[in-house]
């Protein structure tokens, strides 16, 4: 890994290229991140950088909304406390050192990178939601349910196998969609706009490597 950056998702969008071809986009928040630690191979036994996106409220006393814990990883360093962290392991990170701002412009139109997002939670679902399994036959004879998945197996060994696609808990998961385009930067908005979707909803979290098939 070469550079990162944490973003929220903002929506998605369409532009259009020098032909006229229309483009969906995913606009992007990217940054700025501050870089709030640096781990080394001494100290640490690896080396890494962890990035710190967004600002922690603070109450009307002016008292930081984060843990005790949290405020002091901030405190150390006298940097302001950040409502998101992301650790991530690059090649070289000789270049930086705590403090330092992280922006959208540390990519640029044309690269290649992977998302990372959490998907969206739609609780406990049925088969055919969450698997996208065909209905029951709706004739006479068949039901009274017909949205479920039918038979879970054969009568020898007479047990479900494992991995058996049933209902149960779908979405809210991490997942990283890989190789996909960076069609515009606007550094003055911190922006990046990806071609095509990203996993998610509008606000999520997300985080912006280059890519590990280039």
């Amino acid at each position: 890994m070469k550079k990162a950056i944490i973003g929220k998702k903002i929506g998605m969008t369409q532009i259009f290229d020098e032909k006229g071809n229309v483009i969906p986009v995913t606009v992007i928040e990217a940054g700025p991140c501050v870089v709030s630690q640096v781990k080394t191979v001494e100290t640490d036994g690896y080396e890494a950088i962890q990035l710190g996106f967004e600002a922690v409220a603070q109450t009307k006393k002016g008292e930081y909304k984060a843990s005790k814990p949290a405020l002091g990883h901030f405190k150390k360093n006298d940097l302001q406390p950040k409502k998101h962290l992301k650790e991530f392991r690059l090649d070289d990170i000789s270049g930086y050192k705590i403090g330092d701002t992280v922006t959208a412009d540390i990519f640029a139109a044309g690269e290649k990178v992977d998302v990372t997002g959490i998907t969206k939670g739609h609780g406990y679902t049925g088969a055919i939601k969450r698997w996208n399994l065909h209905k029951l036959r709706m004739t006479h004879g068949v039901g009274p349910v017909h949205r479920q998945s039918g038979s879970m197996g054969v009568i020898d060994p007479a047990r479900i196998f494992k991995n058996k696609k049933m209902a149960g808990q779908y979405g809210n998961e991490q997942v990283t969609v890989l190789n996909l385009d960076v069609a515009k930067i606007d550094a003055e908005k911190n922006i990046i706009a990806v071609k095509g979707a990203v996993p998610g909803a509008r606000g999520g979290i997300v985080f912006i490597r280059n890519t590990v098939k280039s």
